[in-house]
Parts: C-alpha cells; structure tokens; sequence
C-alpha cells in the first residue's frame, strides 16, 4: 500500500514537473513571437522603436559595433579583441530583440544611416529553469549619458520583462566598470545573483571580470536567484578564512 502511494506521488510530482516545463515554455515562446514589445507601453514611443537581431540592417549594424568598440573597449582593456567578435555573434542572432533610440520618431529608417542615440539588445530565456529577460547590452552615446535616459529605458525593460510574465531581469556587469555597477547596484537596486561566478564559487569567482546582477518580480524566482546557496565550497572558503584569523 505504501509503495503504491510513494508510486503515485512521483508520478504526480512528474506531472507537476512537466506542467510547469511545458508552461514556462510557452511563456518564452509568446513573449519572442511578439514583434512589437513597446506596443503595450505607447509613452515610451517617443525615444524608442525595435527590432529583430537578424533583420538588422548594415548601417544598424555598423552603429552597434561603434558603439559597443567606444563604450566597452576599456572596461574589457586587452580582452576586447576576443569579447568584440563574441558581441558581433551575439548581435545577429535570431532571438535578440532591440530597441532603438533616436532623436525624433521618423528618424529610424533602415534604408538610410540616421542619428541612433543608443540602444537595448536583450533576450527571453532561462535561467535557473526560470523565464527571465537578460539584458545583453544597454549602450547609450555620450551625449546621452547622465541624463535619465538610462534609467528611463530601463523601467521600459522591466515593464516588458512583467508584462511578458518574466521572472526577473538579468543582466551581466564588468567589475572594472565602476559607473555601470554603480548604477544599477545603487541607483536600480539590482544584486548580485545566486548564478554569479562569486556567488556560485568564491573562489573562482575571484578571477572572473563580470558579475550577474537581476531584480526579481516574484518569490520563487527571489529565491532561487538572490538568496544565497550555501555550498561546500563556500564552507570551505568560510572554514579557511577562520583558521588563518587563528593563526594570526
């Protein structure tokens, strides 16, 4: 009897499983399908207008490589070389999706190179076995900097990532970039995510450049991104750290 209720249990927990699999793809499926992403959010028309990865067109592409090579250049110092081809595959893929800043809405013509002022490249995914929106890139130029543009586009952002029913935004900073850290630590609230390298093994965690920060919208998802996950390599790192307090 007992095995037989243990038996219907796993069955059900399986089930339970799959749903939720099953139900979280369809979330990603639906928030990608979706071409116009600013279409719930018309006071945010008058900065921006989007796109598809794949339907960039040559002068689009030839503004975010410039504009990625000025911004991102010394914050990745002699790793840019590497880092700027991993960007350019990045940039094209069918799943990224954009949104444009210009200075007047009829600007954003792709038969003609205009004035872009910055843009978002981001993506819906999983993290975690979790749907969320990872922030590839939010680049604006100079003369754009400091003035709120930033975080105006991203409340933007984070209302897509609600409205889609994501779980959290996450995005990826360099530590060597102390304004952006800055920014989105101090200014948007953002933490350092479970799934970061520090976080994850501190030891490691110490050689990378980048950390992973996100905003949660909800408990699970709080949970499984922010709290912290004690590991044995964090007992480890914890037990080492009190032995050489001994020692000294």
């Amino acid at each position: 009897m007992e095995s037989s209720t243990a038996s219907e249990k796993k069955k059900l927990k399986r089930r339970e499983i799959l749903e939720k699999k099953k139900a979280t793809d369809q979330i990603l499926k639906a928030a990608s399908a979706q071409i116009d992403h600013l279409a719930s959010f018309p006071s945010f028309r008058c900065f921006n207008r989007n796109g598809h990865g794949d339907k960039l067109s040559h002068c689009t592409k030839q503004y975010i490589q410039n504009l990625l090579k000025v911004n991102m250049e010394g914050p990745y110092g002699s790793e840019w070389a590497i880092e700027e081809k991993v960007k350019r595959r990045e940039m094209v893929a069918p799943e990224a999706r954009y949104i444009f800043v210009c200075r007047n809405a009829n600007d954003m013509m792709d038969s003609a190179p205009i004035p872009l002022l910055g843009f978002l490249h981001y993506r819906f995914t999983l993290e975690e076995e979790m749907p969320v929106l990872y922030l590839y890139e939010l680049q604006l130029d100079s003369s754009v900097q400091g003035k709120g543009l930033g975080k105006f586009l991203m409340e933007l952002i984070e209302l897509i990532a609600q409205e889609k029913w994501m779980s959290a935004v996450v995005l990826t900073v360099q530590k060597s970039n102390s304004s952006a850290m800055k920014f989105y630590r101090s200014k948007l609230r953002y933490v350092v995510s479970s799934i970061s390298p520090s976080r994850v093994n501190p030891f490691a965690g110490v050689e990378k450049k980048y950390e992973i920060l996100c905003k949660t919208f909800d408990h699970e998802a709080k949970a499984v991104l922010e709290v912290k996950k004690q590991t044995p390599c964090q007992n480890c790192f914890q037990y080492h750290l009190t032995t050489l307090k001994v020692l000294d």
